[in-house]
């Protein structure tokens, strides 16, 4: 099999890279380990930068997310029972972020690729990436019980984490750069509309807790837990409780509650690979980059890598200049590298770390504070929240 660029993972990165392909009119083939169904039902980011709204758009994957999808012009900082919101519009120039769910997302991506675009293949699992230092490299996968090759032009590593596709670079040519968090995320998924109409990030004694939203009907909450905590241990009225604390105003505000359909535990990491290219192998989303949840960054991290890579590859073609592609890595990392930044802050900020002293929860009120009475502050909050230019 030979096709110009071979995408390994049809997460939201993949699909996007293909349907950008597919609009310049360069061929692809989409290669992904899980069936339809995982995929299309895998719960992930729900919050959609502005960049990230407005290229799905640009590509033809924009109507049911602006049907279906629900803007947010601001979120809620919470913090010593205060309430203080951050308008996006008024501090950016009008941006926004758009709360749609990552399945949502691959639903739209995977029908379009699926009636317009090149091959997609689910249940195709790729073994390894040879090659990747030369100007042929190969995808070996296996598909239907049989092992096959995908002849690349390009090779572009959308596989998560624990891919094959960052393994192909030499670890003598790679960097990396990370840090684990002392605490994870209790998430739970409940039949209940939510109790405030943006987000909510609430600093608490206690830990951090956060109010969003898949749907007007289902509410999606966060509760700041020990690493390594079972989330069958904390009963539904126990998590209603604890998310009732640390919510808690100095208002009449109150939080609803409604039956709980889903528990999760998400670990917290930061992680960076460099470079995020080798060869003809390009690295993009979670194979090349982690970034903790505080800061909603990963799915748009992702897009932000595709988009540099479909324009470098669309210059080539047009120019027949490699300049853009040869710095991909470069480029994407600058973005990569401001998002790390944000997230860091986020977390640093409304979470609460084992064994913090006074002083460590007095400058984290300081800061908030900060926030709250600064424009300068808070507008370099709403900024990076509503994201760093793509490319």
């Amino acid at each position: 099999m030979r096709t110009t660029v071979g995408i390994i993972g049809a997460g939201p990165a993949g699909l996007l890279l293909a349907r950008l392909l597919h609009n310049a009119g360069i061929d692809s083939v989409v290669l992904e380990s899980r069936d339809r169904a995982y995929v299309e039902r895998r719960q992930r980011a729900g919050i959609l930068e502005q960049g990230t709204a407005d290229v799905l758009r640009a590509a033809g994957a924009g109507e049911r997310m602006d049907r279906e999808g629900l803007r947010h012009d601001g979120i809620e900082l919470r913090f010593d029972r205060t309430r203080h919101r951050v308008d996006f519009p008024a501090l950016t120039g009008g941006r926004s972020v758009m709360v749609y769910a990552q399945t949502e997302v691959c639903k739209d991506l995977i029908a379009l690729q699926l009636r317009e675009g090149g091959r997609l293949l689910f249940e195709a699992e790729a073994l390894a990436v040879e090659d990747a230092g030369t100007d042929a490299p190969r995808i070996r996968f296996r598909h239907e019980g049989r092992e096959d090759v995908l002849e690349c032009s390009y090779v572009v590593g959308c596989d998560g984490f624990w891919g094959v596709a960052r393994k192909a670079i030499p670890a003598g040519l790679t960097q990396v750069f990370e840090r684990t968090y002392p605490f994870g995320w209790l998430g739970v998924l409940a039949d209940v509309p939510p109790s405030h109409d943006e987000l909510v990030y609430a600093r608490h004694e206690r830990g951090f807790a956060l109010l969003s939203m898949r749907s007007p009907a289902v509410s999606r909450l966060y509760l700041q837990v020990p690493d390594g905590t079972d989330p069958g241990a904390w009963g539904d009225e126990e998590i209603w409780d604890e998310l009732e604390r640390r919510f808690e105003t100095a208002d009449d505000w109150y939080l609803q509650r409604g039956p709980i359909t889903q528990k999760t535990v998400t670990p917290m990491r930061s992680y960076v690979h460099e470079p995020m290219r080798h060869g003809r192998l390009f690295l993009a989303g979670d194979a090349a980059h982690i970034v903790p949840p505080t800061g909603a960054k990963g799915l748009n991290l992702a897009a932000g890598d595709v988009v540099t890579f479909a324009r470098a590859l669309v210059h080539q073609q047009e120019t027949g200049s490699p300049e853009l592609l040869d710095a991909y890595s470069q480029t994407c990392l600058r973005r990569v590298w401001q998002a790390e930044r944000f997230s860091y802050d986020m977390t640093t900020l409304l979470h609460r770390a084992p064994g913090a002293t006074a002083f460590e929860d007095r400058l984290q009120l300081a800061r908030l504070e900060r926030i709250a009475s600064s424009r300068a502050a808070e507008t370099d909050l709403a900024e990076a929240y509503t994201g760093f230019p793509f490319g």
